[in-house]
């Protein structure tokens, strides 16, 4: 099947085509790795159905954040500050940006959330277990888009990123965040535009909007909320890893409602520190189309990325030639 590039040349175009919808139960799995790497070349963000994670996990998941944050703040406090994990409120980074949320943020290690948990949770082994099974449902997800890429990039590995996820020293994350009601009945931004460094994000939210995407042509469009779906975001290291072929989305939040709480749980696919980031050998062909980045590894960029401020193209650095589009 032949490849479509889709320009959008109107705010009005890009609000009716939306983001795309992806069903990971099509029994096609060549036209489905077609269909998740043209949504990853044009928009950079999906959302997917029949993902496999049961409602329950998620449910879980969801009840153990709404009961964190529903404490009083001298009792959050007792979870941070966030070093850079644990709970934090307002501040986003160490670089002066501010937000209207207050966030847990967790390392995935099991051992770490174990420990972790008796500082967030009177039953912290509830909490630990709701969080280690809401993390392999969406590491699965994870993988599965990742093998769809590589399937569809033609990458002799089928592993080649999924692995990178599925390693003992993985150093993803996972990020629940919680937007109080807009009082001021006043659309404001409660997180700055940004994109994500790590490879991949699945991101689940509750029923209230807020989240809205960039095209690639800049144009903004509100991402309605499916709390029984997730969405799939691009991160700056796939960028990376597809030589400039996908591009990492960038996001915000503006919250609008004034009456109910958004609570977002983002789960950030990272490789291990010391893993070097350059794109697949499969991708580059030089001299026609060489690497458009220095290596790094992902340790390295993950230092420089929170080294800026949130709304800075963070990859601008390690471009080969700077003056290229990607």
């Amino acid at each position: 099947m032949k490849m479509i590039r889709t320009k959008m040349k109107t705010k009005e175009e890009a609000i009716i085509m939306g983001i795309p919808t992806i069903d990971l139960s099509m029994e096609n799995r060549s036209e489905l790795s077609e269909k998740v790497v043209k949504a990853c070349e044009e928009f950079g963000i999906f959302k997917v159905e029949n993902h496999k994670v049961p409602l329950e996990v998620v449910s879980r998941m969801e009840e153990e954040g709404a009961e964190f944050f529903a404490k009083p703040s001298m009792e959050k406090q007792q979870a941070g500050p966030p070093n850079p994990f644990g709970y934090g409120c307002k501040n986003i980074g160490n670089n002066g940006d501010v937000g209207e949320l207050e966030y847990l943020l967790l390392h995935t290690n099991p051992l770490f959330i174990s420990q972790t948990s008796k500082t967030i949770s009177i039953d912290p082994n509830k909490f630990s277990g709701a969080v280690n099974d809401y993390i392999e449902g969406a590491k699965g997800v994870a993988c599965e888009i990742l093998e769809l890429v590589v399937e569809g990039l033609g990458v002799q590995h089928k592993f080649a990123l999924s692995n990178l996820i599925k390693h003992l020293q993985s150093d993803s994350v996972l990020r629940i965040n919680h937007y109080p009601p807009n009082i001021n009945n006043k659309p404001s931004i409660a997180f700055g535009e940004h994109s994500d460094p790590q490879i991949l994000t699945i991101m689940r939210s509750n029923h209230v909007t807020g989240l809205q995407a960039s095209t690639h042509h800049g144009l903004w469009i509100t991402v309605p909320p499916d709390p029984t779906q997730f969405f799939v975001m691009v991160g700056d290291a796939l960028q990376v890893f597809t030589n400039g072929r996908f591009r990492s989305v960038r996001h915000r939040v503006l919250l609008t409602n004034t009456m109910k709480a958004r609570m977002s749980m983002m789960y950030f696919g990272a490789p291990p520190l010391n893993w070097w980031i350059t794109p697949l050998p499969e991708i580059v062909s030089p001299p026609q189309n060489p690497s458009r980045y220095k290596p790094f590894t992902w340790g390295q960029y993950k230092k420089a990325a929170y080294s800026h401020r949130l709304g800075d193209c963070r990859l601008d650095q390690f471009k080969v030639h700077h003056d290229t589009p990607y």
